[in-house]
Order: C-alpha cells, then sequence, then structure tokens
C-alpha cells in the first residue's frame, strides 16, 4: 500500500527504557529547596530524591512511576518524575554523538532559525492546538534543569563560578519561566534575548542554549513527538527498513554490571562473534562499560561499515570473561524471526511478529506460505512485545486476514491526516486464528487487535494492550538531516474506537502472575508447552477445529 504524499507516517517503535518526557504543565513545579525539605519526610520523595543526587535517572524515573501509582496527587512525586525526565533527555542528548557535532557548534542566527522552524511546524501539524506560551515555558525549564545536570555542566561550565550559574537559574525562574508569548516572532525574540543572557552571565553558547528550547519545547507536546538528531532520525529510518549499520545486537544498561544483551540478532556480527543473548558488555576498545548507560555504550559502538570494535564481555551475571573483535556491517531485522508448526496432529502454526516494517508484508507472505505446504490449518500469531512501526503496514498485513471491510482510520487536525485503509477480499487467509497480545503490543500492534476484534476474526489471547492510538509522521527539516516525530493524528478501530490509554482487552486473559513475559523483540525459543499464552491459543484452536469451525 503506497504511503501517501512521500511523508512516511510511522508508529512510534516504543523504547524499552526513557520514553521521551511529557510535562504536563506551564508552570514551575517546586523549588529546589522544597524537593530537599519533602526528602527530609521520608520516602517514597526521599527514595526519587536520592536516586536523582546520583544522576540515576531511569531508576528516578521507574521508582516515581509506580510511587504515582499509589499516591497519584503527590505533588512532589509528580515533579520528581517530570524533573527526572527531562534530565534523562539531557543526558540522552550529550550521549548523542551527532547532538555533539552538527547542533552544539550552531551559530546563533542558525539554531534559532532551527527552532523557529520546529516551532512552525510543531503550530501546523500536531494533532492538538499548541501554546507557543507553553512550548516557550518548557524550553526555560529545561535549560534551567540543564544548568544542574553533570553532562551539561561538564560540557560547557567547567570553569564557571557557580554563584553565576545559580544567578542565572533564578533569573530563569522569576523573569522567564511563565512568560507570554503571543507568536512565534516573540519566541525567537525571548530565546534569543536568553542566548545572550546567558552569553554575558556564564558565557554559554547560543548553540546549547537553543538547543534546550528545541528539545524542552517538543517535551510539552507528548510522549510519542521529538525533535530527531542526526543519528536518532537514521536510526528511526532503520528502524523502518528494518536494516542499519552495527553489531546488531539489543542492549540495556544495568549500573554496576554493564551492558546486557537483550537480543543478539541472527546473521550478525554479534552472533558471529559469539555474543549471546545474556551477556553482558563490561568494556569497550578498553573503556570500562559496566557503569556506561546504555546511549553511552551506544556511541562507543557506533561506526562505519567495515571499522571494528574491540569488546570484553561476560557470560551470564558470573561466567567467564572473553575479548572479542567485531566489524561493524548492514544488518537485516526480521520482523517475522520465528515461523513453525507447534500442533502437527491439528496443523496449528505459530508466527511470531516483531515489528511493522517494510518488508514485514513480504516476510508473512513467505512464511505462511511455507506454513501451508507444512499442513497450517490454523494460527497462532504473536504480536507480544511488539512496539508498532508503520501504519500502512499494519494494514496490509491485517488485510491478508480480513476479506471485506474498514480496517482502521484516522483523524487530525489537517484534512490531509484523515483517511481510511479497507479490506480487499483477493488472498484473504480463512483459517482459524488466536492472536497473542501483551502490555508491549503497541500502535500498529493495536490495528491489528482492533480490526480482529471489530471484525470477530479470531480469538485475542493474552493481557490488554498498550494503549497509544496515535500516529505519528516523521517530519524531515530543511537541511534534511535533522526532523520531527509528531503526533498528527489518531487512529480508530473499526467500529470507531480509539483506546488511547485503554488499549485492546484479550479475549482470553492470561494471568502470569510473575511468570515470564515478553518484554523485548528477541527472537524466542518457542516450544509448545512452555509458554502459557501459546498453551491457551492451542486449546482454542484445536477446540474449533474440532467442532469443524472455520
Amino acid at each position: 500500500m503506497a504511503l501517501r504524499k512521500s511523508i512516511t507516517r510511522v508508529l512510534v517503535w516504543l523504547l524499552l527504557i526513557g520514553l521521551p518526557a511529557t510535562i504536563g504543565s506551564t508552570s514551575a513545579g517546586p523549588s529546589d529547596a522544597a524537593v530537599v525539605r519533602s526528602a527530609e519526610r521520608g520516602d517514597p520523595v526521599q527514595t526519587g530524591a536520592r536516586l536523582e543526587r546520583s544522576g540515576r535517572w531511569v531508576e528516578a524515573i521507574e521508582h516515581y512511576e509506580r510511587a504515582l501509582k499509589q499516591w497519584p496527587d503527590n505533588e512532589h512525586l509528580r515533579y520528581g518524575l517530570r524533573r527526572s525526565k527531562v534530565h534523562f533527555g539531557i543526558d540522552r542528548r550529550y550521549s548523542d554523538r551527532s547532538f555533539e557535532t552538527a547542533l552544539l557548534p550552531m551559530s546563533r542566527a542558525a539554531a534559532l532559525d532551527r527552532f523557529d522552524e520546529v516551532l512552525y511546524q510543531v503550530k501546523t501539524n500536531f494533532v492538538d492546538p499548541v501554546s507557543i506560551t507553553s512550548f516557550v515555558a518548557h524550553g526555560t525549564e529545561s535549560l534551567y534543569l540543564a544548568l544542574a545536570n553533570d553532562k551539561f555542566s561538564s560540557m560547557h561550565l567547567g570553569r564557571v563560578n557557580a554563584d553565576r550559574v545559580g544567578r542565572l537559574r533564578t533569573i530563569l525562574r522569576d523573569q522567564y519561566w511563565n512568560k507570554a508569548i503571543a507568536h512565534r516572532l516573540a519566541a525567537r525574540e525571548t530565546v534569543g534575548e536568553i542566548c545572550d543572557l546567558a552569553a554575558a552571565t556564564i558565557g554559554l553558547p547560543a548553540g546549547a542554549v537553543v538547543m534546550e528550547y528545541i528539545f524542552g519545547g517538543c517535551y510539552s507536546l507528548d510522549e510519542y513527538s521529538a525533535f530527531l538528531t542526526p543519528d536518532r532520525l537514521s536510526d528511526l529510518y532503520g528502524n523502518i527498513d528494518g536494516e542499519f549499520v552495527g553489531l546488531g545486537i539489543e542492549m540495556k544498561a544495568e549500573p554496576g554490571r554493564g551492558l546486557a544483551l537483550v537480543n543478539v540478532l541472527p546473521d550478525s556480527p554479534a552472533a558471529a562473534g559469539g555474543l549471546k543473548r545474556g551477556d553482558f558488555i563490561v568494556a569497550i576498545e578498553g573503556a570500562d562499560s559496566r557503569e556506561m548507560t546504555t546511549d553511552e555504550g551506544a556511541k562507543l559502538l557506533r561506526g562505519p561499515s567495515g571499522s571494528s570494535v574491540r569488546l570484553r564481555f561476560q557470560r551470564g551475571e558470573s561466567g567467564p570473561l572473553y575479548d572479542g573483535t567485531f566489524f561493524r556491517r548492514s544488518v537485516h531485522v526480521k520482523s517475522v524471526p520465528v515461523a513453525k508448526i507447534v500442533d502437527r496432529e491439528n496443523g496449528v502454526a505459530y508466527v511470531q511478529m516483531t515489528g511493522f516494517q517494510r518488508t514485514t508484508p513480504q516476510e508473512l507472505d513467505e512464511a505462511l506460505l511455507a506454513l501451508q505446504r507444512q499442513g497450517m490449518r490454523a494460527l497462532i500469531w504473536d504480536l507480544r512485545g511488539n512496539p508498532g512501526g508503520l501504519l500502512p503496514i499494519a494494514a496490509e498485513v491485517t488485510d491478508r486476514f480480513i476479506g471485506d471491510g474498514l480496517l482502521v482510520s484516522t483523524r487530525g487536525r489537517q484534512t490531509s491526516q484523515n483517511d481510511t485503509w479497507t479490506a480487499r477480499r483477493a488472498g484473504t487467509w480463512t483459517v482459524p486464528l488466536v492472536l497473542l497480545v501483551d502490555r508491549d503490543s503497541a500502535s500498529a500492534s493495536e490495528i491489528v487487535a482492533g480490526a480482529i476484534r471489530d471484525h470477530r476474526r479470531g480469538t485475542i489471547v493474552g493481557r490488554t494492550t498498550y494503549g497509544k492510538w496515535t500516529v505519528q509522521t516523521i517530519l524531515p527539516l530543511s537541511d534534511r538531516k535533522l526532523g520531527l516525530r509528531l503526533t498528527t493524528a489518531k487512529f480508530y478501530s473499526p467500529s470507531g474506537q480509539c483506546l488511547s490509554h485503554v488499549g485492546v482487552a484479550p479475549d482470553v486473559v492470561v494471568d502470569l502472575s510473575g511468570e515470564r513475559q515478553t518484554g523485548y523483540r528477541g527472537v524466542t525459543g518457542l516450544e509448545a508447552g512452555d509458554d502459557a499464552d501459546v498453551d491457551r491459543g492451542l486449546e482454542v484452536l484445536r477446540r474449533q477445529l474440532r467442532v469443524g469451525l472455520n
């Protein structure tokens, strides 16, 4: 199905950690002093403050999110979460090589031009009306917090007197935090004024100031919209195309232990060199990586195709150490990594789909034809842990199983964002179907689940899906190296429902009660009998096959 107007519409690949921050108010949060005083009152505020003081932003975010489920009206917990997300974003961009090389060196004029372009795109295309005052206020907050951030400080404030930094923060808080901004020109003038103030007070370069206003302003939108550096834009296109240059690993930092490998892609340099899921990278080119963040490790692992990187890794938590040299190259990510018969007697097949990328329809077609030749009479389609992908691809693969009618529709502020996708009868698979979902099945996965449910095409098994029912568009900026990932529409199931923050509930609930749950896009070592969701799916399909349902 062709992409409209040559603009790629993307349902965001949800990150396993560190979703972009959402700041829900333009007013100032509790002062630093108030936060310190509240921390003295004990847990959970004290625990969060302790995590923040040590710069453990991911853990702080997770802590505050858990605590707010119990104490949803606690203002200190709410602002702690907000502050931790902003700091996490600052840490993340200051670990991004392309941010350092392409954005920080910008001149004052070039940076302000970029700010103005971003604000124009946001005002024109974001799904909901945007207040310019709010956009700029969140930039002021981001700069205010950046001035107390270790990574920002080490880059820009090494020899600056602390009193001068404190004076600038006070001016930002007292004079600019909620300053009314009437229009885009006034926004540019205000940010330019702050550039001059920061340069005069502490010698801060304009590029560093304006970037906080761009990133901070985008944080004011929603958790799925973001300003994309060259490397982040390249990563996103790599996800869409299912191909990137690297080692072929997915990893997550575990402080004190290293970079945990949560997935090693087959036919990748990592797999060829002996890396396995569950290993820990403890050194990169001789640099100890046991305390690195995920982004710091990724920065060192990046490189052009054909280049090499030396790694030291540990097998499991306390296994032997190994050294190896790995050569980066192009790696193809399969979105259908597993397709097999799991019940030969009844002809029940299983297909795992980990994303919705350009190659997914072809991969699915090849898998289904191969399974048909092996005697497939019914199918388990596994979308657990699938964070999404391209909206047209989601509609296209859903069309493989629904013969007629509406599949999904979108609605946005711009008329170009209002569209529908309908099924075509040709080539429809009519085998009995079970769809596996869980809380990490999001966006494009929910398009499938919503259509399967509304058309009563199959049985949904597992747990309620994530609840992300918005559409993001990648908007390249004028120099084509930078971009915006912007929420431009919401999508609706065939029955007209938008289940944002609700999700699709399964027909058959499987309560794992602490058992293994899908959390990453890795290939499973699936065998019938070792997966509760698959076992329930087999029960459903065997029962249907016995009574002759088709």
